[in-house]
């Protein structure tokens, strides 16, 4: 089965799913047909589905997120041996865990085609995602707290697992104490919880820095400060590749990191 006859069977799954009363437009490129899968599954809500399905959407996101796939070992560390700084995708990324930016109710972003990373890891990980965290949100009885981390599996991405954290929003300047501890506070859960999991790497997103409004500045000196002490107290090995996708983050962390040099 082809990539755009896949699309087709799910689209019309999911269609058929959500008893809607129009007819079906199916799109015929595989963009468009992309673009229309995704925004199925971002309003979906977390629920079983059908071996059928999971078949299908497996095949379906294996083959596209192996397309262009960076594995840990071919980055060179910029600080040290196990510090890394890199620029791109994170759901590219080979590696044991990717960390995820979630929010409170911590099921994914539900506005179709978003492009916030929780939006992004959901979609390319698959429904799967979803389901797993509103399990482990249903047996807390309650929302996710600012600053603590949980671990899932990454289903179908090329990470080994995904680290779920909520960070801080910032609604005024400057940034408050309690917001700086904070987002300090995601970074060092989501440390612990690898360091528990026994996990060798891990890749960090700008926690916060998009709609949840963080100054990046300040957040990438946090971000460093953070891990670095993280580090060198607990005499940790774990390799950490701070991801960026802009460009001003970028040079952002190549400024702080080199301060650390």
């Amino acid at each position: 089965m082809q990539q755009v006859e896949r699309l087709a069977y799910l689209i019309e799954y999911l269609w058929d799913e959500a008893n809607r009363d129009e007819i079906l437009d199916l799109p015929n490129t595989e963009q468009a047909r992309w673009h229309m899968f995704r925004s199925l599954i971002n309003v979906r809500p977390a629920k079983d589905i059908s071996k059928d399905f999971l078949d299908v959407q497996d095949a379906l996101l294996i083959q596209y997120n192996n397309q262009q796939v960076t594995d840990i070992t071919s980055l060179t560390p910029y600080l040290g041996n196990d510090i890394y700084l890199w620029q791109g995708d994170i759901t590219q990324l080979q590696l044991d865990a990717i960390v995820n930016a979630a929010n409170s109710q911590f099921v994914g972003c539900f506005e179709p085609n978003h492009n916030c990373i929780d939006n992004i890891i959901h979609t390319r990980a698959g429904v799967q995602l979803r389901l797993a965290c509103a399990e482990l949100i249903e047996r807390q009885g309650k929302r996710e707290g600012v600053g603590k981390a949980k671990i899932t599996d990454a289903y179908n991405l090329p990470a080994n697992y995904v680290i779920h954290t909520v960070g801080p929003q910032v609604r005024k300047t400057p940034v408050s104490r309690m917001n700086s501890d904070l987002l300090a506070r995601c970074y060092q859960s989501c440390l612990e919880i690898a360091d528990a999991h026994q996990l060798t790497s891990i890749a960090f997103c700008c926690i916060s820095t998009g709609v949840f409004g963080f100054p990046q500045a300040e957040a990438s000196r946090i971000a460093i400060d953070t891990v670095l002490n993280y580090k060198r107290t607990h005499q940790s090995d774990i390799k950490v590749v701070f991801n960026v996708f802009t460009d001003t983050d970028s040079k952002l962390y190549k400024e702080g990191l080199k301060q650390n040099d």
